[in-house]
């Protein structure tokens, strides 16, 4: 028994080991790409042989990367504090407020997660431009500012709490607001790191809607930049000056996941639905 466990055990790492590398080669290839002169980019090595600065260099003189850098960080940061505190409002009264419809407007809510976002794409644009909103960042903001996927993680971690510690914070004299940020928030951290994390990197990825709705490259996000960067011409053709510009649009994504990952994965795994 102990000898076939430890054969089972051996192929199960190994094929951990085997996918785990298939998802952490690109990576290391994308990085060691940008690094690379152009004529090594084509070589497909991983790691190339004189490694360098030069194509961070030539697009940093192309494009205001650095400008673009500070507005994707203030948009992806507005928008993930618009996420956590309507998710949370929101999550709080469908789990622990009882009145008629809830239920119904919780599977409304679920149901809407299923819609692509280009089925509201143009309802979305024509009220930005009624709104005089186009080109600021109340455009890239304000659509995004409720999040199907926070209300119902925050409803299933308020659910997973006892309904003691709501009725001592009341007694207490806390207010319904002041039970959900005081009292509640610090017992869900993992929900509240899973979807931080996630609302920054979809705040944070987005391309097409400020394509539409940004036309002011002062005000562009740091993923359309790139992407005109990448398809518009300015880079001239060069393939290591565009996975350079690649590699510093995921590595704020990839910091903050190395970093709460452990919440990340927590959350995830003790997350289910619960009526």
């Amino acid at each position: 028994m102990k000898k076939r466990f430890s054969i089972k055990r051996i192929l199960m790492y190994a094929a951990l080991i085997l996918a785990a590398l298939t998802f952490i080669y690109p990576f290391v290839w994308m990085i060691g790409a940008s690094l690379a002169p152009q004529h090594e980019v084509g070589k497909m090595t991983l790691w190339p042989d004189h490694p360098g600065f030069e194509n961070f260099k030539l697009m940093i003189e192309k494009i205001p990367i650095g400008r673009s850098l500070i507005n994707s960080l203030l948009v992806a940061f507005f928008t993930t504090s618009l996420v956590m505190i309507t998710g949370s409002t929101v999550g709080y009264a469908l789990a622990r407020m009882n009145f008629k419809g809830r239920q119904l407007i919780f599977y409304v809510i679920v149901f809407t997660m299923s819609l692509p976002f280009q089925v509201t794409l143009i309802p979305n644009y024509i009220t930005m431009v009624n709104l005089h909103l186009v080109d600021s960042f109340f455009a890239l903001v304000i659509p995004f500012a409720v999040s199907a996927f926070a209300v119902l993680m925050f409803r299933q971690a308020f659910q997973g709490l006892p309904q003691a510690l709501i009725d001592a914070a009341r007694l207490d004299g806390c207010t319904e607001l002041g039970i959900i940020f005081r009292v509640l928030w610090p017992n869900i951290k993992p929900t509240l790191v899973t979807v931080a994390i996630l609302s920054f990197i979809g705040s944070w990825n987005e391309v097409l809607w400020p394509l539409i709705v940004i036309r002011n490259e002062q005000l562009m996000t740091m993923p359309q930049l790139v992407t005109l960067f990448a398809t518009g011409g300015r880079a001239d053709s060069m393939l290591g000056v565009k996975i350079a510009a690649a590699v510093l649009l995921a590595l704020p994504v990839m910091i903050a996941f190395l970093f709460f990952q452990k919440h990340f994965i927590q959350s995830m795994a003790s997350t289910g639905l619960k009526d």
